[in-house]
Formats: structure tokens, C-alpha cells, sequence
């Protein structure tokens, strides 16, 4: 159960937990749509878990991890965000990534990884939350929902013809 699931800032012992679930969230967006996603690759967990590394410790960004009896077992990254011309945003925090292990779904823990990371962005100075999921995840979508996100863009993509 969630109760029993610690949040917690990332360290850098968590590298190797953070790169397989980084490389679960890819494979997720690749089984959704995979024209629009990249596949994972042998060196999808490796260079993951370099990027989180490296983001825990910048300021301004943040790496959460859930852990349960010595095991992580889901993430949130996210970071304060300056204006973005092309988003046509102002600051913000955007939670760029969140993922629960598909064994440990269902208990809060997603629930509880985003609210901490919007506490963290929030007591940091951000306005605003932004964040953003595949259109075809409509798990992540209802749980946004319940957490007071609400719609504000949609993304759509087109292909190069034969």
C-alpha cells in the first residue's frame, strides 16, 4: 500500500533504479504511438539514469523517487521552467516525467509522487504546473484530472509521405 511508500529526493545510489524506470517511461510512449516516440535501446537505462543523475542535482530541478521496503519503485522529475516563446508560456514548474512501477499502480503512489513534486516546484517559486501525457494514456490523464490539472494543449503530429 501507498502508506508504506517513502517519497524522498533522489541520491545518486538511485541511478540504476531511476535508468530502468526512465526506460520503462520510453517503452510506454513507444507502445502508444510509436511514430511519434522513440524506441528504447540497449542504452536507454544507462543514459537515463546519467540524465537524472545529473538533473538531481541542478538547481531548479527536482528527481523524486518512491521508495517501498529498500525499492524504488517510481519517479517524478521535474523542473522551474523561464519563459517559452514557442510554448507561448511564461515560468512555470513542469513535472516532465512521472512513472509508478506497473506491479506497485494502484495504491496512491503516483498520487503522492506528484503532489510532492508540485509542493517542491511550488515551494521553489514556480506560478504555475505544467505537465503534459501521451494522448493514448488515459490512466495518467484521469489522475491529473483528480489532482486539478486541466486541458490546455494538444499535441498532433503528421508523417513524412512515402
Amino acid at each position: 500500500m501507498a502508506a508504506d511508500v517513502v517519497i524522498r529526493r533522489a541520491t545518486p545510489q538511485d541511478a540504476a533504479a531511476l535508468g530502468r524506470l526512465g526506460a520503462a517511461l520510453v517503452a510506454l510512449h513507444h507502445s502508444f504511438d510509436p511514430q511519434r516516440f522513440i524506441a528504447a535501446t540497449p542504452q536507454t537505462e544507462r543514459g537515463y539514469a546519467a540524465f537524472l543523475k545529473d538533473e538531481a542535482q541542478r538547481e531548479g530541478a527536482f528527481v523524486l523517487v518512491a521508495e517501498q521496503a529498500g525499492r524504488v519503485v517510481g519517479y517524478a522529475y521535474g523542473a522551474l521552467e523561464d519563459f517559452d516563446w514557442l510554448a507561448l508560456r511564461g515560468p512555470c514548474g513542469a513535472v516532465h516525467d512521472l512513472l509508478v512501477d506497473p506491479d506497485h499502480r494502484g495504491h496512491g503512489t503516483g498520487r503522492r509522487l506528484l503532489e510532492a513534486m508540485a509542493a517542491a516546484l511550488l515551494d521553489a517559486g514556480a506560478p504555475r504546473i505544467v505537465l503534459s501525457t501521451a494522448h493514448a494514456n488515459a490512466d495518467a490523464q484521469r489522475l491529473f484530472a483528480a489532482a486539478g490539472f486541466r486541458p490546455t494543449l494538444i499535441e498532433m503530429a503528421r508523417e513524412r509521405p512515402a
